[in-house]
């Protein structure tokens, strides 16, 4: 049975047929983020350390750490993304102790996260270009590490799912090679939008059986592009995420996370509420108003992604007796008693680095 060993300093994921569903959180990420690539740039990292804690408590078993910032100060990013590289795989690693997957299409920037990295990282990524499989394929042995490999080569993105297949099949023979084991290639047979291609569900699912059973990888998308454009994405991205998972997927990089209300939200419901004449006792908190007018919350928390991975973990008898099903449904805990019942666990505090 195929299995990709991840490993931080002291956690273990394992990327398997076998195994739970590997949620690779992609927060960490400055891509169109603007004020995230602006904080980068002026050193400040309050947004990672939120992501990284947030998307852990989550529930994602592995987080990607991206330092793709075009800096306005030197649009270089050989010369800018490896130190920020190491410094942001440096403070994710002193905040949550999950496994890391360094994630840049700077070599320079690879090979800085994976001498900063303590374990094993998933190193992200390989495609099927030429010039590309000699800069990376030499990383991946050198430091023993599983590496995604995308599903595209010198032409570009092919539509045509044999072609994606043949350029997988390309990556994983190259590998071998230099000596890299099936097992540690983790296939992104990419993920098109269905709003621009009607097939797009189905020849994923095609190719993730086909990835499997012929070539025996695991595999893993950017989940959220299946919806990119449409309303409702959680809609989709919930019914897409179990399918995939059927059809032999075994990660995706994708959000964890749904994100907390805006206030200018919250305060729209009040005026409106206001306006229809009922009266709320004064003393109601934003969370408590969020929760009575199906808001949400004001908080981080698992998105509804996370419900659909897990109810299909348990499904696939992945989640054995359905202990995380039922972890994951238990009512969280009123005021006042976290405190009394302690944590629970790290995830959420921060883990000083020794000197």
């Amino acid at each position: 049975m195929t299995r990709t060993v991840v490993e931080s300093k002291t956690k273990t994921a394992i990327i398997g047929f076998d195994q739970p569903f590997c949620v690779i959180g992609e927060r960490i990420n400055p891509t169109g983020r603007k004020k995230l690539a602006a904080e980068l740039e002026a050193g400040d990292f309050s947004t990672v350390e939120k992501d990284a804690i947030a998307q852990v408590e989550a529930g994602a078993t592995v987080l990607d750490v991206n330092a793709g910032v075009v800096y306005n100060s030197n649009p270089n990013p050989n010369e800018t993304e490896p130190p920020l590289m190491t410094k942001m795989i440096n403070m994710v690693q002193g905040l949550v102790d999950v496994p890391l997957c360094i994630d840049s299409s700077v070599p320079g920037a690879l090979k800085a996260g994976l001498e900063a990295c303590e374990g094993r990282p998933l190193l992200n990524s390989v495609t099927g270009e030429e010039d590309r499989l000699e800069l990376v394929l030499p990383l991946v042995k050198k430091y023993n590490v599983p590496v995604v490999a995308i599903s595209n080569d010198d032409t570009g993105i092919s539509e045509d799912p044999d072609v994606r297949f043949a350029v997988a099949k390309k990556i994983v023979e190259r590998a071998a090679d230099f000596g890299i084991p099936a097992h540690d290639i983790v296939v992104d047979p990419l993920v098109m939008p269905i709003g621009a291609m009607g097939t797009a569900g189905l020849q994923v699912f095609t190719l993730v059986r086909r990835l499997r059973e012929e070539l025996g990888v695991n595999t893993t998308c950017g989940a959220s592009n299946i919806s990119f454009g449409l309303p409702n994405r959680h809609g989709i991205n919930n019914a897409f995420l179990p399918m995939a998972m059927g059809a032999g997927m075994t990660s995706a990089i994708m959000n964890p996370v749904a994100l907390p209300v805006k206030q200018s939200e919250i305060d729209a419901k009040k005026a409106e509420v206001a306006a229809s004449g009922l009266e709320l006792p004064a003393d109601m908190d934003d969370e408590t108003f969020c929760q009575l007018f199906g808001l949400g919350s004001t908080k981080p928390r698992p998105g509804k992604e996370m419900e659909a991975i897990r109810a299909a973990n348990f499904l696939t008898n992945n989640d054995p007796h359905g202990g995380e099903w039922i972890r994951f449904n238990k009512a969280p805990a009123k005021p006042g008693e976290e405190a009394a019942g302690g944590r629970g666990g790290r995830a959420g505090g921060r883990r000083r680095r020794r000197a």
